[in-house]
């Protein structure tokens, strides 16, 4: 992803600490420049899409494995993109919370076209 989609990102270096933000909001732009390579987002986006249909056929046939198989996809997914194209360890080791919360906010970002991918 380059600048020109999401000029927010310049504003938190790559060599930023993530456990330093204290809000969402700061933490953000650090979560999408740990983003800019588009392989890494599809990866992403591929593994949370899996996720929720992972999470539809937990409640439909209540068979808690989908679970197991929801998570192993998220993030799975996720971490071949940061460690194989992104090249980076990924934020949800320092800061899991706002991990979790910025994939899903990517998500919604790139449904919306605000990232593109």
């Amino acid at each position: 992803m380059d600048t020109a989609t999401r000029p927010d990102a310049a504003a938190a270096p790559a060599a930023a600490d993530a456990r330093t933000f204290q809000s969402f909001a700061e933490f953000y732009p650090f979560y999408l420049s740990e983003h800019s390579n588009r392989t890494c987002r599809r990866l992403h986006f591929a593994g949370s899409s899996l996720s929720l249909l992972c999470l539809a056929t937990l409640l439909a046939t209540r068979n808690p494995w989908w679970l197991l198989a929801g998570l192993l996809c998220g993030y799975g997914f996720a971490w071949v993109g940061h460690f194989v194209f992104e090249k980076n360890k990924p934020a949800s080791f320092k800061r899991p919370l706002y991990s979790f919360m910025g994939d899903w906010v990517m998500y919604k970002d790139i449904w919306t076209g605000k990232v593109k991918i």
